[in-house]
């Protein structure tokens, strides 16, 4: 694309491919205090690897070549839901980061001329700053996130007295709990995870999404399991930033809830990532009003809205993935009954448009 100037600023699409660039870009974006795992270049690469979409960064520079702002972008085409830019992909943040004033109004039009030019009529920064005269959405979904314990006896007591029974249950069991990125875990974790969003109604996303962001996140991502007898009953990839432990995505098995495997899963993450080191736990995003939501409130997490701009051309309807929204109830349903088998074939080429 063309280059967006400003007297102080210019804003240029990143070579990502050049491996210094990425590591350079990186490295910007892991000393930023409001950055995430989803600016991170690995994440839009993964995600690019994983479902085919195109992985974008814009970079606002100063004519010296020092980094002022990026925007990391997905450009997401699917016949069944269209085209879009998404910062970013596959994730529940993103957005714009900037050290310089002027470099969030540079970086949203950059978006935007760019989203011309492709095609695409929606432009979505899930998180970051507001762009002027875009609309804001704070209303869908909540995120949940709190400081990390001293000790397992003080994560306890940080829990609301009826879910802190629970955990107890769940601790007498004599629940296995293991962490790695082997292939083994791999499997496990994707078996589950298909059998999880499929009785949400709900397409999977491609076995390559979770593969890519293992690889290229490497230490800062992993696997946490939970089992009984050797049978594997809870798992989830977490990924790992500026001392923030994230629970990403989870899957679970049917015995999950008697064995409260779930709950176990989740205290001993919380424990890992005391051991590694870090300050926070973030249990990411659910959609406000629903049972994952109420879920985390009781754990004693607060839900705080989640800002999401979005700017789309004149004329067209803003694109709509929400699962809850009144147009794909019927399509929702009928998704539960299809033979889980059938899904996991058909779903993947479908999420890979979600984004």
């Amino acid at each position: 694309m063309s280059a967006m100037v400003d007297l102080s600023l210019i804003v240029e699409e990143a070579p990502l491919r050049d491996a210094a660039m990425a590591a350079r870009l990186d490295a910007w974006v892991c000393e930023h205090p409001d950055s995430t795992p989803f600016h991170r270049p690995a994440w839009i690469q993964a995600v690019q690897s994983g479902t085919g979409q195109r992985a974008i960064m814009l970079v606002a520079t100063r004519p010296s070549g020092e980094i002022e702002g990026l925007l990391p972008l997905t450009f997401i085409k699917s016949p069944l839901f269209g085209k879009a830019l998404v910062s970013s992909g596959f994730a529940v943040d993103g957005g714009i980061l900037a050290t310089h004033r002027k470099a969030p109004a540079l970086l949203a039009d950059a978006a935007w001329t760019l989203a011309e030019k492709l095609g695409a009529s929606t432009v979505e920064l899930r998180g970051g700053g507001a762009p002027a005269d875009w609309t804001v959405k704070a209303d869908t979904y909540l995120g949940f996130a709190r400081a990390l314990a001293a000790d397992d006896e003080a994560e306890l007591k940080a829990v609301p007295k009826r879910h802190r029974a629970e955990i107890r249950k769940g601790l007498e069991k004599g629940l296995d709990f293991e962490v790695g990125r082997d292939k083994r875990l791999r499997d496990i974790h994707y078996r589950l995870y298909a059998m999880s969003v499929h009785h949400l109604g709900t397409p999977v996303f491609p076995r390559a999404l979770f593969e890519a962001v293992l690889d290229r996140f490497g230490p800062d991502a992993d696997i946490g399991m939970v089992s009984k007898d050797g049978v594997p009953l809870s798992a989830v990839i977490s990924l790992y930033h500026r001392g923030a432990c994230m629970p990403y995505w989870h899957g679970a098995g049917e015995a999950a809830r008697a064995m409260r495997s779930n709950e176990v899963l989740y205290f001993r993450m919380m424990r890992e990532a005391r051991e590694r080191g870090c300050t926070m736990f973030d249990f990411g995003r659910s959609k406000a009003g629903t049972g994952p939501a109420a879920w985390k409130k009781s754990w004693g997490f607060e839900g705080e809205p989640l800002n999401y701009a979005v700017r789309t051309a004149p004329g067209q309807a803003t694109r709509d993935v929400n699962p809850l929204s009144p147009q794909y109830r019927r399509k929702v349903e009928l998704w539960k009954k299809l033979p889980l088998s059938i899904a996991n074939i058909i779903g993947p080429h479908i999420a890979r448009g979600l984004g």
